[in-house]
């Protein structure tokens, strides 16, 4: 469960998120919404430790940010999978190399590497493009790598911020129906977007942001 308990955060300059209460249930698939600079992002940010909220909780299964320590947040991040609006692919590796280091990173043996980047790839509707490097793929393609590399690891919790913001409309339309068939494996997925139309009458949740306020839960 990820819960939000009077959170706030604030930048330098002002700007950030104000008061913020909601949770999300294990299983889930919620939108965010609100226009550029109304506080999506930062929120991502707080759900994945990256920010430290001022004032407030939030908790993330079994974590708290009461009591987290910063040493523990590697851990929590190992239960998160990230999707951005720019894919942050390495040009120099191909797809399976990409969407392997992830398991690298973690430690996995060689041995199973392979299996759960075909894996991987089948869901995402790349079966094939194991030896394509990124400069070979379309913006739709380059993200669904993206979202492969996230769920790999078998993430509790896919947090995607903006991932259709480059796609058109075509491909954006086909990563929402990715991402709900993620959901259906069963992990909670939040997804952040100021395209109404994208996401209107897909019967899930909503959350709106609007100037670091929340609007609807």
């Amino acid at each position: 469960m990820i819960e939000f308990n009077n959170v706030s955060y604030a930048y330098d300059k002002g700007r950030g998120v104000t008061n913020l209460n909601f949770t999300i249930d294990d299983g889930d698939f919620v939108f965010l919404i609100g226009p550029t600079g109304s506080g999506k992002t930062t929120l991502m940010r707080l759900l994945y430790f990256d920010l430290l909220c001022d004032t407030g909780t939030i908790k993330l299964g079994s974590f708290s940010s009461d009591n987290l320590r910063r040493k523990q947040i590697p851990l929590v991040r190992r239960e998160i999978g990230m999707v951005f609006q720019n894919y942050h692919l390495l040009d120099d590796r191909n797809v399976f190399d990409n969407v392997a280091l992830p398991l690298h990173v973690l430690g996995y043996r060689g041995n199973e590497i392979p299996d759960r980047v075909e894996e991987s790839l089948d869901l995402v509707g790349l079966t094939g493009k194991n030896e394509h490097y990124p400069s070979e793929l379309s913006g739709g393609e380059q993200q669904r790598v993206t979202l492969a590399c996230a769920i790999i690891k078998e993430p509790d919790i896919l947090l995607a911020d903006e991932p259709t913001g480059n796609l058109d409309p075509v491909a954006a339309f086909e990563l929402v129906q990715l991402l709900e068939t993620v959901n259906e494996t069963g992990t909670t997925v939040l997804m952040a977007s100021h395209n109404y139309n994208l996401i209107k009458g897909r019967a899930r949740r909503i959350l709106e942001l609007k100037d670091g306020a929340l609007r609807g839960s």
